[in-house]
């Protein structure tokens, strides 16, 4: 980026100055015009922006299902105590909250706090976009183990909005026996946004701070982060997920975080989770995932890869302490 603006810099004051000095002398009233149109023009594009929410974008719109809602401490969390279906990649998905926003395999099947549970949080790839009940990583893994299990993740979610939704839920729970959350180096830019809330050093809640329109969007479109802003960002997700850590181990759960990468991750994104991971003494499996394992038409890992990361929970939990329940269900 840059280089492409230095590019178009040295253009501009090369060849485009003298073009540009020769027409403000001989028509002056057209470049005014030309000004003012473009001032005019960001000005009502703003306005007719107003009122659309264009970020975070993992908001989408109200009707989208699986639907949310606003929450004042959250950003947002699922509609509860309802279904909605959702075509993707030609299948019909069931979504599915009971009366907390948890996905369920069915209304008439809520999550019990008192049975011993799993908990899992994070955000669209643990709700299991694109999968059904069964196929989603947290039901692959109560299957496995013999466990009830409780998805908290949300769409859109960054590791702030996790940590917070897990320190509301987590006291409903009596029996917690795990906490299973997660972290993608594709996922780290939403740990920087700041127009959804946050936490600051110190775990400090932030509430969201609104931006112009236009410039949200120009973000999403070009999404530029400066060094600083990425350092800051290292520091507060190392923080973030010990803190998710100590608050399962405070009520006696196995703390695991998963780490999914498709394929062999490139220089940057390896460099940024090793410098989130080594050294930070964080209870973490990471799991490669074979590339071609998307949903098609869409990023989020299919029924293939879910199950690679499933399994390979399963077998952390298990190496973890997690009592092998799965025995006393065999014939």
């Amino acid at each position: 980026m840059r280089v492409a603006l230095a590019v178009v810099g040295a253009w501009l004051f090369t060849r485009a100055r003298r073009r540009t000095g020769r027409v403000a002398q001989q028509e002056p009233m057209l470049v005014v015009t030309v000004v003012a149109a473009v001032v005019l023009a960001f000005g009502a594009g703003e306005v007719a922006l107003k009122n659309m929410k264009v970020q975070p974008g993992e908001w989408l719109f109200t009707d989208e299902e699986p639907r949310r809602q606003v929450d004042a401490r959250l950003g947002w969390t699922f509609v509860p105590s309802r279904s909605g279906h959702l075509t993707v990649g030609g299948r019909d998905i069931t979504y599915t909250f009971d009366a907390h926003g948890y996905r369920v395999r069915s209304l008439a099947e809520p999550v019990d706090p008192e049975r011993p549970s799993i908990l899992f949080t994070g955000e669209s790839v643990m709700v299991g976009e694109g999968l059904t009940w069964d196929e989603a990583i947290p039901a692959r893994v109560g299957e496995a183990l013999g466990v009830q299990t409780a998805n908290l993740a949300v769409h859109g979610y960054s590791s702030d909005q996790a940590y917070l939704r897990l320190e509301q839920e987590l006291p409903r729970f009596t029996r917690p026996v795990a906490v299973v959350s997660l972290f993608m180096t594709g996922l780290f830019g939403r740990n920087l946004d700041r127009d959804r809330p946050s936490l600051g050093p110190g775990l400090v809640w932030r509430p969201p701070r609104p931006r112009g329109r236009l410039l949200s969007l120009s973000q999403i479109l070009v999404p530029y982060r400066s060094s600083g802003a990425i350092e800051t960002g290292v520091g507060l997700t190392r923080e973030v997920l010990g803190a998710t850590a100590a608050l399962a181990a405070a009520h006696g759960a196995i703390p695991l975080i998963v780490v999914p990468q498709f394929g062999h991750d490139d220089d940057r994104d390896q460099m940024l989770r090793r410098r989130i991971f080594d050294g930070a003494g964080l209870p973490a499996v990471f799991v490669e995932i074979d590339p071609s394992w998307r949903i098609a038409w869409d990023r989020h890992p299919d029924a293939s890869a879910a199950r690679k990361v499933a399994d390979a929970i399963a077998t952390a939990l298990l190496r973890g302490g997690l009592p092998d329940r799965t025995l006393s269900r065999r014939p």
